[in-house]
């Protein structure tokens, strides 16, 4: 059996059941090893029912940083025995099992090549507390505290977090300290701790912070200007909203009058939504909603009015597993061609791609520059995975003389001086015509706002070429768009290379591990993370670069590919599909394992689970 030590490098993964009051007590294990010094990457697998169903919470532990999902498991905190032969299964060999072993179990259910550790936890949290609800909850702190024994986590440090947690709560404090003590002695007196595979002290966080991508969007946006928000519930992009609104009631609230400087709306529907942001686009506001794919396909035609009207709105779609309601608390990358051609007819819409909350941050604040910019709606693309998971990132950063871009406004100034205006009239050869918000002056500067037919001049026309310069200028402004947003970031590899691969989003940092995989096996891969669309030129020239191009994405369709083949016009074969589109996120062993099949070389290591299937379906 593998007994090697493994220091601050591995994955454990807690099966519980919804409901349980296993959440708080799993991000407690993580926000302990955090603040000894080492990387951690937890992800939440749950179900959409309120409780009663089976829910992972997966850590990923690794000093050198890390943050993607790996693949496969080193220990078990196995708890739900509805998926007990799914999570032994998903163990590596040598791994270890932590299970309750207050019933006993029959030897044919535990594999020969791990090593269990039972600890009768229901036994003795009912011969430590009276509470039935009690016993349960101290059941998942006790466990927390057995790992801290056999892992070598330091008490105080975990202790420290309790106290901090439920601070002014003693009674609180003092039974969640009790389960813990009773947890780690217990598992210091039945078992040799810590054991090879452990927690040690470092220095590897640095000044990172820990968040989850809804609360810094609700935050960019904030920084970003918003003073309106509309919306309508919708897993999993309501904590947008809810982030929006916290740090409005601290920030946009008059200090002495009380006051409210802002306007949130819970819409009756996502369609309502929708038109109430763009209302307020038009009249100047910075404006935005967050909703999720299924929301996204009810706000169609609205969209198409923004598009062609010429609105800025933003829009956070946090993707969720589809099509039609589809898994709603599993993640996907799914809509992008639905975003990027949200109505009817030729519309093309930016999107903003961020991979982590402090791009989340950072691209939610840009959203509304861009958006007023161009005169249009923008989406930032984030999903389940960034969205609703706490992640390590780099600190959010604001420069106070930053001004917001308000775009080509014409002013009461500018009007009065006797300035042409043309609402959709290209001045500057861009494609973005100037614009003027009500009020500015009392008697120029007005203009018909339509969704149909006009001239550049805003008055009705049904002629064919009024319809052509409209598009053909809307065509210009989406290059412009090229030079404004995020560029992409390149990664090349160690050595010279006529293998590429692209990703966005949450493939990044599993991707980044799967380019390390693959270079320890001899197979240099150079990568590209796109962050927006429209692509910039470094896109394409990386794709001419390159004899093949594997794309990475979380979806079925490969819509990523799909963008580049067009927007681009790259030959199809050029572009490999690397799909995952389970529901999980995405693991490097994955993105590996798939880019040494196609090219026709020995395989990886193999992975633990049993057979290649069995471990995709538990991924």
């Amino acid at each position: 059996m593998n007994t090697k030590l493994r220091i601050n490098d591995f994955v454990i993964k807690f099966a519980n059941i919804n409901g349980s009051g296993s959440a708080s007590a799993n991000e407690l294990f993580a926000r302990s090893i955090i603040r000894m010094g080492v990387p951690v990457s937890p992800r939440n697998i749950f179900p959409s029912n309120i409780q009663g169903m089976p829910t992972w919470y997966e850590v990923r532990v690794s000093e050198q940083g890390w943050l993607g999902r790996r693949g496969g498991c080193d220990m078990m905190v196995a708890m739900n025995p509805q998926t007990w032969d799914r999570d032994l299964a998903e163990l590596e060999p040598g791994g270890c099992l932590l299970y309750d072993s207050t019933r006993r179990l029959p030897e044919d259910q535990f594999r020969a090549d791990i090593r269990a550790f039972g600890i009768p936890l229901t036994a003795l949290c009912n011969e430590a507390f009276d509470d039935t609800r009690q016993r349960q909850l101290m059941r998942n702190i006790m466990y927390v505290g057995a790992l801290t024994a056999l892992l070598g986590i330091d008490p105080e440090v975990t202790g420290g977090l309790l106290a901090e947690l439920y601070r002014g709560k003693s009674k609180l404090i003092e039974s969640n300290q009790k389960a813990l003590r009773i947890g780690r002695e217990y598992a210091s007196a039945h078992f040799g701790c810590p054991l090879e595979m452990r927690v040690v002290r470092a220095d590897s966080v640095g000044d990172r912070i820990f968040i989850d991508g809804n609360s810094a969007c609700g935050l960019g946006a904030l920084y970003g200007g918003a003073t309106v928000a509309a919306w309508y519930p919708i897993t999993p992009s309501t904590s947008v909203i809810e982030a929006f609104s916290t740090y409005c009631r601290k920030f946009r609230t008059d200090p002495d009058s009380g006051q409210a400087r802002y306007a949130i709306v819970q819409a009756e529907d996502e369609l309502s939504a929708i038109g109430m942001v763009i209302g307020a686009g038009w009249n100047g506001t910075r404006a935005f909603t967050a909703t999720s794919g299924p929301g996204v396909s009810l706000m169609q035609e609205f969209l198409g009015l923004a598009y062609f009207a010429e609105i800025p709105a933003v829009l956070f779609d946090v993707q969720r597993g589809g099509p039609s309601t589809g898994m709603p608390t599993r993640t996907q990358q799914s809509d992008l061609l639905a975003c990027a051609h949200a109505s009817h007819g030729d519309t093309r819409h930016v999107l903003l791609l961020p991979a982590d909350p402090n791009e989340c941050f950072e691209f939610g604040a840009q959203a509304f520059d861009l958006a007023e910019r161009l005169q249009t709606p923008v989406f930032v693309l984030l999903d389940l995975d960034i969205g609703m998971n706490e992640r390590l990132c780099a600190p959010f950063a604001w420069a106070d003389e930053r001004r917001y871009d308000r775009g080509k406004l014409l002013g009461h100034d500018e009007l009065e001086a006797g300035t042409q205006f043309g609402r959709y009239l290209d001045v500057d050869g861009d494609g973005i015509p100037y614009r003027t918000l009500p009020g500015g002056h009392p008697t120029r500067g007005a203009y018909f706002t339509r969704g149909t037919t006009r001239n550049p001049f805003a008055k009705y026309s049904e002629a064919g070429s009024d319809y052509v310069y409209n598009m053909e200028r809307l065509r210009r402004k989406f290059d412009t768009a090229r030079t404004l947003v995020p560029p992409a970031i390149l990664q090349p590899a160690t050595q010279e290379t006529r293998i590429g691969a692209i990703c966005y989003g949450s493939t990044s940092p599993a991707m980044d591990e799967a380019i390390a995989l693959l270079a320890a096996e001899g197979f240099h891969v150079d990568s590209l993370r796109v962050r927006a669309f429209p692509f910039g030129d470094e896109v394409m020239d990386f794709i001419h670069r390159h004899e093949k191009v594997f794309v990475i994405e979380q979806n079925e369709s490969g819509q990523l590919r799909s963008l580049l083949i067009e927007d681009g016009e790259i030959a199809p074969a050029k572009l490999s599909r690397v799909l995952h589109y389970d529901g999980t996120p995405i693991t490097a062993r994955f993105i590996a394992g798939r880019i040494v099949a196609e090219l026709g070389t020995p395989s990886l290591p193999a992975s633990p689970a049993k057979n290649a299937a069995q471990l995709e379906a538990i991924q």
